[in-house]
């Protein structure tokens, strides 16, 4: 479970300085050069699929590498890493162990998805997978934060899914839905629980796509809360388009932080999907409307399958960009997603480490 009341020494650290968020889990892991074996181990050594774009099953099956991941990140400056459970739901882990309906002519529907989430083995395995992910998460946050002195939180990672409510992929029926909203509420609330359980201190909705998965998402969480007798702080981040639109959705930034609001996060943001200089016009509105903390963890630029990191920035670029964000008012919390390495993560906390946080508005 979580550690005592982590939220009011975050709350504090929020209003004192930027704080640092971590940089790619999957980028990172691409640097260990993993194979199909490490990512089965001997526990799934007879899946059908390959397993090794699998990143959450290391958890289970190499959970030294994650470990050693978020160490790295917290030594680098990291004042929050996020459990490795992008897509730890029953949801998303049937991508790799179960056989797509499509490949026999027929498709993915309710119906199929009814069936996903009444598996004990994906129940079980999305299970332990956010118990595990939390609590070696939450063992270096500790132990990092006691030699340092410096207190580390453990942010419960919750995905977009594979799946879309907002779009049917059927052109020929505009009402179709691959999954419904209580199916994706359920798949949700089971991994909100896990996190919990692995002692997150906050819950991440990130990398969101598609507003009403995130809406499900948020539910979810606070069903959660209700029924387990507590509340964690919230963070809730949207990947966004060149026009600052979430990319299925097409929800802007406004909009999608009035969608939200009620919610009361902690903070609201922006990951993924652009580079820092074409994040920033978007980050700016959303600082400019929101009654909360603000995040940014973007993207070491476009994509390019020739840079080593698969992203053309490098820490030095990263660090100039969001030390310019935090002097222009912008930031509470700053850190990097896909393309970012420790190194990147390091040069951010240098970045911001001197800055005045964002003022946050107060509400009348």
């Amino acid at each position: 479970m979580p550690q005592a009341d982590p939220t009011s020494a975050l709350k504090q650290s929020l209003t004192e300085r930027i704080l640092v968020l971590d940089g790619a889990m999957g980028t990172t892991i691409r640097s260990y050069g993993l194979a199909e074996a490490d990512a089965r181990g001997a526990r799934f050594a007879q899946t059908d699929k390959d397993l090794l774009n699998n990143g959450d099953i290391l958890s289970l099956t190499r959970p030294d590498v994650i470990g050693d991941i978020h160490r790295r990140f917290f030594e680098a400056g990291a004042d929050i890493c996020e459990t490795n459970t992008f897509s730890a739901t029953s949801i998303a882990q049937s991508e790799f162990f179960t056989e797509d309906p499509r490949e026999r002519g027929g498709r993915k529907d309710p119906a199929f998805y009814q069936e996903i989430l009444g598996s004990s083995f994906l129940n079980e395995l999305a299970w332990e997978i956010n118990v595990e992910s939390a609590r070696v998460c939450r063992k270096w946050a500790d132990q990092v934060g006691s030699d340092t002195g410096v207190r580390r939180y453990v942010a419960g990672a919750i995905g977009p899914l594979t799946v879309s409510l907002t779009n049917s992929p059927d052109p020929e029926d505009h009402a179709f839905r691959v999954v419904t909203f209580d199916q994706v509420l359920s798949a949700y609330k089971h991994q909100a629980r896990g996190l919990i359980e692995g002692g997150a201190d906050i819950l991440m909705i990130e990398t969101i796509f598609d507003s009403l998965n995130a809406k499900a998402a948020a539910v979810a969480v606070q069903e959660v809360f209700e029924e387990l007798g507590l509340r964690l702080p919230i963070i809730l981040s949207a990947a966004v388009g060149m026009g600052g639109e979430t990319m299925i959705s097409a929800q802007r930034v406004e909009a999608f932080w009035n969608a939200f609001a009620h919610v009361k996060p902690l903070a609201v943001g922006l990951n993924c999907s652009l580079g820092p200089d074409l994040m920033r016009p978007h980050l700016e509105e959303l600082a400019a409307c929101a009654t909360t903390h603000v995040s940014c963890y973007p993207n070491a630029g476009l994509p390019n399958p020739l840079a080593p990191t698969g992203f053309d920035l490098e820490p030095q670029h990263m660090h100039d960009y969001l030390a310019e964000f935090a002097r222009a008012g912008l930031l509470n919390l700053a850190g990097g997603c896909c393309g970012n390495t420790p190194e990147h993560v390091a040069a951010i906390a240098r970045a911001v480490a001197h800055q005045a946080p964002r003022e946050v508005p107060v509400v009348g």
